[in-house]
């Protein structure tokens, strides 16, 4: 493999792996922000319980996210030197507005969130929480932007020529709301709520099934089906206020997307299939029409193919998009289906009595990780053979000076290291999984209050 493949799956490699747990620490931070809020509002001690024990598996996903995020701006200027001197300032900018606005809020009340239990007063720790919480929003926000810049780019100008060219700020807002970063903002930020709440029901919904914490659980898991649903069905919107932007900004990465070809021509929408590039084919089952409905409402309007545009700036592996993105699509519409008729049940009364819904909630935490990574990759595969959209190609982004050798061998010293710190996950989840809810009151015989009743009643 050349140098620029292996820096390719270098940092593809490194992204997926830090992705797994920023989307869980947004995602389980809303859900700490709800059941702290609810104990404060009706003094139940379950809330807190809950609380408490969601914190513990929040400050583990944050620390293993924090630490596999540092390797990535190592890699800006290692593998990517031209890419990091051409965006310079617009990357600057952003990060350092993370590291000012988001992370500094984040680590600032960190403390306060994992040690001030019974330190501080419970509306202090409830501002610790919401601080936690928001940051981590905030820190989304920004790399969402910087990476939508290279998708969309807006608010700059060129300076210099040829290797020496890169770019300016002109206009910082513009910049910030370029074309694709309040859709694929909302989107990310509801992809992270996902990731989170489906952990959530996943362990509850197993603590029901083995008997354990059942009151606790069924309470923390009507709660977070709300989310689950709500999160899930503006999912669908995002998505497709996404694709839409696609089709204006990028319509070279929305043919690949749905495997169109030709130049201008109704486009059909494909529920799954598989792409022939060689012979401008797409074989599987479709809506007629359906892309341009989607886009146009209306079935014969064009759309654009990949036939508009030069080989050299059309995606390589036109199937993996496709791929990518219908598989997140098809996980997306699951979870909807899924957490709809959990509500239903919920609604009937039967929410609990279903075991195999359980089951089915129990292994369906893994889903919403693997739609954020099909939609990552999508989104990055489609982009290419540019690494900012029209202005400059990933081949020439490279670091001159780097060999194959040097970014072969820092890859797998990152797959070793990086499979340490995904066993240690595994282990440190397991662990406190399996101990559960740390507290001295049996609330599988009702709640604290109902308890106390109890007692009075004897």
């Amino acid at each position: 493999m050349d140098v620029e493949i292996l820096s390719r799956i270098q940092f593809a490699f490194t992204v997926a792996f830090h992705y797994i747990y920023p989307p869980l620490s947004i995602g389980i931070g809303l859900i700490m922000v709800v059941f702290e809020s609810m104990f404060l509002r009706t003094k139940q001690k379950e809330y807190e319980v809950l609380a408490k024990f969601w914190t513990k598996i929040f400050a583990i996903t944050f620390g293993i996210g924090v630490v596999t995020g540092i390797v990535m701006e190592f890699e800006f200027g290692t593998n990517w030197a031209t890419y990091s001197r051409y965006v310079g300032d617009i990357f600057g900018s952003a990060l350092a507005a993370e590291g000012i606005f988001a992370f500094a809020l984040e680590s600032s009340a960190l403390g306060i969130l994992l040690f001030g239990w019974n330190r501080v007063k419970p509306w202090v720790h409830l501002v610790a929480t919401w601080a936690v919480f928001l940051g981590s929003m905030f820190s989304a926000v920004w790399i969402v932007v910087a990476n939508s810049w290279q998708q969309t780019p807006a608010g700059y100008h060129i300076v210099g020529e040829g290797m020496q060219a890169r770019a300016e700020i002109v206009d910082f807002w513009a910049m910030v709301f370029n074309p694709s970063s309040v859709d694929r903002l909302t989107h990310v930020w509801l992809g992270a709520f996902l990731a989170g709440t489906f952990l959530i029901l996943s362990v509850h919904a197993y603590y029901i099934l083995k008997g354990r914490f059942v009151f606790l659980s069924k309470k923390a898991f009507k709660i977070t089906l709300v989310f689950a649903a709500v999160a899930s069905l503006a999912q669908l919107f995002t998505g497709h206020s996404s694709a839409e932007g696609v089709a204006v900004n990028q319509p070279a990465k929305l043919a690949a997307m749905e495997g169109h070809f030709e130049k201008s021509a109704p486009a059909d929408l494909y529920v799954l299939g598989w792409v022939n590039k060689e012979d401008k084919s797409v074989t599987g089952l479709k809506l007629p029409g359906g892309l341009s409905f989607m886009l146009h409402q209306d079935f014969e309007t064009p759309v654009t193919g990949l036939d508009a545009f030069p080989e050299e700036d059309q995606p390589s592996q036109v199937n993996a998009v496709f791929q990518f993105y219908h598989l997140m699509v098809a996980i997306g519409m699951f979870l909807i289906a899924l957490s709809l008729f959990a509500l239903w049940q919920w609604k009937r009364g039967k929410l609990f009595e279903k075991k195999w819904l359980l089951w089915t909630f129990v292994f369906t935490a893994l889903l919403p990780q693997l739609a954020n990574q099909f939609g990552w990759f999508a989104a990055e595969m489609g982009r290419q053979p540019w690494v900012v959209y029209g202005l400059l190609r990933t081949s020439d982004a490279l670091s001159k000076s780097v060999q194959a050798n040097q970014v072969l061998f820092s890859l797998i010293l990152f797959f070793v290291v990086y499979l340490i710190l995904f066993l240690l996950f595994i282990y440190l989840m397991n662990k406190k999984i399996k101990s559960g809810p740390d507290s001295d009151i049996d609330f599988d015989n009702g709640s604290l209050n109902e308890a106390i009743a109890k007692e009075i009643a004897k």
